[in-house]
């Protein structure tokens, strides 16, 4: 695939990455198209794609069994050594792949997982990411010894507790239980933090949004801060509070969160609970958006059933629509209607000012209004 030569990185492991279409096949290619990047963001080099359209998933090997010999004669010729399958593979399915290759195996939730690994730096996010990956390998744990010794190493295996994972379900359940606990104390303290805001009376605000779409790079231009922000999928793991003032005054808490994908991992989810509780608590919503991706209806609508699923459908939302700078200008009147959103630029400051406005006329209304905030 021609994205994939223009990205080798020297010294990474080769991979293949493999999707199956069943049915209505719009957003298969998408879904493949962003595996390739996630692949990329673990460090991999993405040497060819293939994408079978099938009736349905096949229930022992997702794609078929032909499918599979001619994939593994093309990873021969190109001496790749990982496969990526674009969908959770089920424990029986994921055995019986690494039954029939020496390959590394790796599906998308592990990939995600290993992304994660890599990206988390504070403590409370490394132990989400380790219950997460405790989580989606207990259950594979017991089906393939030999598979699972290949997929502890390297990619999909790595992580802040790799050491520790053995393959050992009562461990594993130990573990995991010691987790939860540090996770809930952790919980506990990021709630008292919240608490003490609240009774300061400072309104929270929450930027969210799909992965990459410049939640940080808008943080920072917004609070004049430094937070990490790359242009990688999942560049921000912990999410990060700081202050934004306005004039009179008057100051709001602006939390960054974890970007949004499609197939979130469940694990995830329910490993980021405390960071994604920034979300729930919060009185507004910033909701950014890549203006310039051509997949933006699907973007907004994961982000939508996230935002619903955490129970947060509710809360007042601005729409902003970023990275105009990247869009044609005659399309802006059009992406301002269609999606009902404000035009900014967080990479050249453009709109920023308007936004803010905003988002101050939000939550300071005129206290004749009965206001949220005094």
């Amino acid at each position: 695939s021609t994205s994939a030569a223009i990205r080798a990185v020297p010294g990474a492991e080769g991979a293949i990455v493999i999707g199956v279409a069943t049915g209505k096949s719009d957003g298969a290619e998408d879904s493949l198209d962003e595996l390739e990047r996630l692949a990329h963001t673990a460090g991999l080099n993405v040497l060819d794609r293939f994408l079978q359209r099938r009736r349905k998933a096949d229930h022992k090997y997702v794609i078929g069994k032909g499918k599979l010999q001619q994939i593994l004669v093309r990873a021969m010729q190109l001496d790749a050594e990982v496969l990526i399958f674009d969908s959770e593979l089920a424990p029986s399915q994921l055995r019986n792949i690494a039954t029939d290759t020496e390959l590394k195996v790796v599906d998308r939730t592990s990939l995600i997982l290993d992304i994660f690994s890599q990206r988390a730096t504070t403590r409370e996010g490394k132990l989400q990411v380790e219950l997460a990956q405790l989580r989606y390998r207990k259950p594979r744990l017991a089906l393939m010894p030999t598979a699972m010794s290949r997929l502890t190493g390297g990619i999909g295996g790595r992580g802040p507790g790799e050491t520790k994972l053995e393959i050992n379900r009562r461990r594993a359940d130990e573990r995991q239980n010691r987790l939860e606990k540090q996770l809930k104390k952790l919980s506990k303290q990021r709630s008292l933090r919240r608490n003490r805001r609240r009774r300061v009376g400072l309104p929270q605000v929450a930027i969210v949004g799909y992965t990459n779409a410049g939640k940080s790079t808008m943080l920072n231009r917004m609070t004049q801060s430094a937070v990490d922000a790359e242009d990688k999928l999942f560049a921000t793991l912990d999410p990060t509070s700081r202050r934004l003032r306005f004039p009179e005054e008057r100051e709001v808490i602006l939390t960054d969160t974890v970007g949004f994908i499609r197939h979130l991992p469940k694990d995830l989810v329910h490993a980021f609970r405390s960071t994604l509780e920034e979300v729930q608590e919060a009185d507004l919503l910033v909701h950014v958006i890549d203006s310039a991706s051509p997949q933006i209806q699907t973007h907004i609508e994961e982000v939508d059933k996230t935002l619903a699923d955490l129970g947060a459908q509710n809360t007042p939302t601005i729409r902003v629509l970023n990275k105009i700078d990247a869009v044609n200008t005659e399309r802006w009147g059009a992406l301002k209607q269609e999606h009902d959103g404000m035009l900014v630029s967080a990479h050249s400051g453009d709109g920023l000012g308007a936004l803010m406005i905003q988002i101050e006329r939000f939550l300071f209304r005129e206290s004749a209004q009965g206001t949220l905030w005094p």
